[in-house]
């Protein structure tokens, strides 16, 4: 993972996903920050499965909460940064999905 220092990088400034990456890495070097990203993402992947289950509006909430509540938690508690989703919404939301399947491929140590 790259070794810049995340605090001198405005996330907004870049212009692609290929760019933002390394940088989202660079966001998530704490591996319990990294845990609970990856446990955050499987729950919500188990509500959203709940969701088409059921037509239960509610799954989609919950899987929400998961996802982005247990990913705050690491960064805020382990990581001690803010979350890109502040500034890069869609491009955390791409990169969180890019580190679970980093992890599920082994490209990434969880």
């Amino acid at each position: 993972m790259s070794t810049t220092t995340p605090e001198a990088v405005d996330p907004r400034s870049f212009t692609s996903f290929a760019e933002f990456y390394p940088f989202y890495l660079n966001e998530h070097r704490n591996r319990t920050c990294r845990r609970l990203h990856f446990l955050g993402c499987s729950l919500a992947l188990v509500c959203l499965a709940a969701l088409a289950a059921t037509g239960q509006p509610l799954w989609l909430l919950a899987g929400l909460l998961c996802g982005y509540g247990f990913a705050w938690v690491g960064h805020f508690g382990f990581e001690k940064n803010k979350p890109a989703s502040f500034k890069r919404p869609l491009y955390s939301f791409m990169g969180d999905w890019t580190m679970y399947k980093d992890v599920w491929t082994g490209k990434i140590p969880l």
